[in-house]
């Protein structure tokens, strides 16, 4: 006998009843609700990859998800959130009475005074829904129709790593699960020879002030680790070591892998550690992409039209248009989710000189995605999604000019859209104040944002836990969070 095994079997019955009572309790209450009690769980999610497809708390059409997100923070002012009366305010000190006291990062809290910046860029409606947009953004512009605009979203963190770990967890606390791993997790495989969840970073082409990206932001936490995102990466092969080296063929390989599953299979047998059984679920899917990913990330099979679509960089490896295409082919094969984060967004100063580079590697592929989607017949079954961890501030850092300046972190409101994935195109949701500092209308906190994409994959974020620590944990938290059924179609 083990220690492991001798500690298993020395509990008290204090231990026994606070390790089982929850399963105890869970069965007893499945008893008496019936199916409605299990939820997302039903038909073995969140079972093992390549799991059957769960049945969902709602009917749905959206089976993927390609999240976009904007590392360091898009100023919504000069983007999404038109401010027109601002020309009047130029170098002029943001009022007390719209500040309210907020606090500041230590990148301006030392500043004398805190000159209005008003965006230098030209702002014309667009689509029947009449959205303004700016024109740093003229592919998007042509489909805001197709998209729903949410000037609202809010959040508590003001500095990067907390924020970033805030909208893809639901926590600023690092360890939690991302959003991509409670889709795994929640949603199971659609192929067996795909991970569920896949993230890629893009190379933004101007890299005058790149954020740091942690792995952590696509780990599963507490979930079983197989709902960690596998990461394709910028350059060379996707993933390491996914061909054979010379003189190693298939068979081997096989026969390699058989060898230390027995070996994972004892060590379970002793220990009982489920991480184990994660371990060989992940040898089995990494033999199974040794055939499938060389082949999906061979672009060479598109034609024309598709490069096309996606601009001049598509064919780029590591370029956001070339990783979108990526991302398209991705869950065109089953892939559940996927993310790409595209850097240098964090714009403190030279917003003039870097806003146009960053707006032109993701304009026109973010537009050809929507197209090729639609002709993909994958438009109604995909939620795209794109935005940062927060906003910008409508006064400077630093100096001030008509045609240059910079601004700082802002949490109080920020810009996203979403298209497609049963979205309601066309909906421009929630307005703020005259200085895009205050929300005035229709707020959304990044825990109702979270909410309403688990709804629209079909989930009720209520219903969906996970039991850690004692807790039924939810990716929204234990404060309250509403589906906001305006965004839905």
């Amino acid at each position: 006998m083990t220690l492991l095994q001798q500690l298993a079997l020395n509990q008290t019955r204090r231990q026994f009843f606070a390790s089982s009572g929850f399963s105890l309790g869970t069965a007893a209450l499945a008893s008496l609700l019936g199916d409605s009690a299990r939820g997302a769980e039903t038909k073995g999610a969140g079972t093992g990859i390549g799991a059957a497809l769960p049945e969902t708390h709602f009917p749905t059409k959206c089976k993927h998800v390609i999240y976009l997100h904007m590392v360091g923070g898009p100023a919504q002012m000069d983007l999404y959130d038109y401010k027109p009366k601002m020309a009047d305010y130029f170098d002029k000190d943001l009022p007390d009475s719209v500040r309210m006291g907020q606090r500041l990062t230590t990148m301006t809290s030392g500043q004398a005074r805190f000159p209005i910046a008003p965006s230098k860029y030209k702002f014309q409606q667009h689509g029947k829904c009449g959205m303004w947009i700016s024109e740093v953004l003229p592919h998007t512009a042509k489909m805001a129709d197709d998209m729903v605009f949410i000037r609202s979203m809010h959040t508590e963190a003001i500095n990067h790593e907390p924020a970033i770990t805030n909208i893809q967890t639901g926590n600023q606390v690092t360890g939690r699960p991302c959003i991509g791993a409670w889709a795994s997790y929640g949603l199971g495989s659609l192929n067996q020879n795909l991970p569920t969840f896949v993230v890629m970073v893009a190379k933004p082409s101007n890299q005058e002030q790149v954020q740091a990206i942690s792995a952590r932001l696509w780990q599963s936490g507490y979930l079983p680790g197989e709902h960690s995102a596998v990461s394709f990466r910028a350059a060379g092969d996707p993933i390491l070591y996914i061909n054979n080296p010379p003189g190693v063929d298939g068979g081997v390989r096989r026969k390699t892998l058989d060898g230390l599953n027995q070996l994972n299979e004892l060590n379970f047998a002793r220990t009982g550690d489920p991480e184990t059984q994660t371990r060989i679920a992940q040898y089995e899917m990494a033999f199974r992409m040794q055939s499938s990913v060389p082949e999906l990330a061979d672009l060479s099979k598109e034609d024309a039209k598709t490069f096309e679509l996606y601009g001049p960089d598509a064919k780029k490896q590591g370029t956001f248009a070339n990783s979108i295409l990526t991302a398209r082919r991705l869950v065109e094969k089953g892939v559940r989710f996927v993310q790409i984060y595209h850097n240098n967004w964090d714009h403190h100063g030279n917003l003039a000189g870097r806003m146009p580079d960053q707006c032109r590697d993701v304009d026109q592929p973010c537009w050809g995605l929507i197209q090729d989607l639609k002709r993909k017949g994958l438009f109604d079954s995909t939620l795209v999604i794109w935005g940062g961890e927060f906003g910008r501030t409508i006064y400077s850092q630093g100096g001030v000019s008509k045609t240059n300046y910079g601004r700082d972190h802002h949490p109080r409101c920020f810009t996203m859209w979403m298209a497609g994935g049963g979205s309601k195109g066309g909906t421009i949701y929630g307005e703020t104040d005259d200085f895009s500092y205050n929300i005035v209308k229709d707020p959304c906190h990044i825990h109702d944002f979270h909410a309403t994409v688990l709804r629209l994959l079909g989930i009720d974020h209520n219903r969906f836990t996970f039991r850690y620590q004692g807790l039924d944990q939810k990716l929204t938290g234990v404060e309250k969070a509403e589906v906001i059924k305006a965004l839905i179609a």
